[in-house]
């Protein structure tokens, strides 16, 4: 006897029969489909043979893996946003789509751009639902979330944190690049979302904990060849470079070899 199912390559497709043969489905499985165009990924809607024979039967090749139902929707995605693009161009909206994300059961797709202005798409969005026969929301990004969509390789030479690891953006501010001492040159501190990098924040907590350890510039310190005034200082190598009052000599010195303060006595101590 033959194993005759149901399959619907979109939820509110046409139903096609389809020769299982000997592999062993149930509905709501997702099936492998030798088609004219090559294979496609189905959902299994019924078990149940048409009760008049119709078109010729096509092949189920396999059950679909992991592997076939992610390919399926990075496909559909991508078809959907060549779609959106083109109704966008054909509206004359000044927008520009991103990326195209389907939800778990492929019944609603979101689609981010990003825009200068703002943007009335409804018209956009009735013609792409009945286009795509599914739900279909516009959110406008940032230019942070946009530069995550689309990646891109970072000044270091890696992939764009944000694209990596990241899961939520965090404060940055031009406070934190003073405080690592960097160019305050937009072009160098800035990344391609043209927003300030991200991982400026990464060790800023760690520059302003080894500054506070630091004596400032230019003030004037107690060494072992005597006063000195500071001319520079080394977070990572925690030295500083010291020219003397006396003779105007330049050393590097060991912050631990600075010569410490000493504490006034305790007022409060000293009455009890």
């Amino acid at each position: 006897m033959a194993n005759i199912i149901g399959v619907k390559f979109r939820s509110r497709g046409k139903l096609v029969y389809c020769d299982a043969g000997e592999i062993s489905v149930r509905v709501n499985d997702y099936v492998v489909v030798d088609t004219d165009h090559g294979p496609e990924v189905a959902k299994v809607v019924t078990l149940e043979a048409p009760s008049q024979p119709g078109e010729q039967l096509v092949k189920v090749v396999c059950k679909a893996e992991a592997k076939d139902l992610e390919e399926a929707r990075q496909t559909l995605e991508q078809e959907a946003l060549i779609k959106c693009r083109e109704m966008v161009a054909e509206l004359g909206l000044k927008m520009k789509p991103l990326a195209a994300r389907y939800d778990s059961e492929a019944e609603r797709l979101t689609v981010f751009f990003s825009a200068e202005e703002r943007v009335d798409f409804r018209d956009l969005v009735r013609k792409l639902s009945h286009a795509l026969e599914r739900r279909v929301e516009l959110r406008q990004v940032g230019a942070r979330d946009e530069a995550k969509l689309l990646g891109c390789m970072g000044r270091c030479g890696y992939p764009l944190c944000c694209q990596n690891f990241l899961t939520s953006f965090a404060s940055v501010s031009i406070k934190m690049a003073k405080e690592q001492s960097l160019a305050l040159n937009p072009m160098k501190i800035s990344g391609i979302c043209g927003r300030l990098l991200c991982c400026l924040a990464y060790e800023s907590k760690d520059y302003a904990a080894m500054k506070k350890k630091m004596p400032q510039l230019k003030h004037e310190i107690s060494t072992p060849w005597g006063k000195a005034k500071v001319v520079g200082i080394d977070l990572f190598k925690e030295t500083v470079t010291v020219q003397l009052l006396d003779n105007e000599a330049v050393k590097e010195i060991a912050l631990s070899e600075l010569v410490q303060p000493e504490k006034e006595p305790d007022k409060e101590a000293d009455q009890t």
